[in-house]
């Protein structure tokens, strides 16, 4: 059997490595969770986190756009409330609001029959519907990680759009190398998932992320 980090592990791990992620607080009480609001600024994101918790969205753990203090407070007091015995030691994570007009998904996973890989795609709410992902073998430079980028069938949204700054390709190359990198180095590691890597003025920035490791 294996295990899944909580999210703010998965988040802390990925930081390590170097991939831009965003700023949060964990903590355990609606009062810590009204502070981090106040110095973190609102609006903010709060969130229950914990080892058993991976599907936060379809149970409706997470709470978008607290404007304030006491919302995040009364936030956190319902998240709390929500957890199930088997969501194991249960915390909540204060993080920005951070708004961006695209979304990227980026993963790793060591496959059984091809070995590590390295996947990279077009996020957002219709992800699964649209479908458009990239892969290679790990391990990849960032030659291999550009080349991923132009595999992709909606490469032009990494252009500008819309007033929005093109995406820092650089940037994102490098994110798909340390993936590379860690499925390549970890042999415990089984999958990575961030989703979404938010596209905030051109630079990617991890806001959710999953790590499943080996036992």
């Amino acid at each position: 059997m294996g295990r899944t980090l909580a999210e703010h592990e998965s988040l802390a791990l990925l930081r390590e490595r170097g991939v831009p992620v965003v700023e949060e607080a964990v903590v355990d009480t609606p009062d810590a969770a009204a502070a981090a609001a106040r110095s973190l600024g609102t609006p903010v994101v709060v969130k229950l986190t914990g080892p058993g918790v991976a599907h936060k969205t379809e149970r409706g753990l997470v709470r978008l756009g607290v404007r304030s203090a006491a919302e995040a407070e009364s936030a956190a007091t319902e998240l709390l409330a929500a957890a199930r015995p088997d969501d194991g030691a249960v915390r909540l994570v204060v993080a920005p609001m951070v708004r961006g007009a695209r979304e990227l998904i980026a993963g790793a996973h060591d496959d059984p029959q091809f070995g590590p890989c390295v996947m990279v795609g077009i996020g957002g709410v219709l992800a699964e519907a649209v479908a458009d992902v990239a892969v290679r073998l790990a391990p990849l430079d960032e030659r291999d990680a550009h080349e991923m980028l132009d595999d992709l069938r909606a490469a032009a949204i990494l252009g500008p759009v819309r007033g929005e700054p093109a995406v820092d390709r650089d940037r994102l190359a490098a994110i798909l190398v340390a993936l590379s990198n860690l499925v390549v180095e970890r042999p415990d590691l089984v999958s990575i998932d961030i989703n979404p890597l938010v596209v905030v003025d051109g630079a990617p920035l991890a806001v959710d992320a999953l790590v499943e490791l080996r036992s």
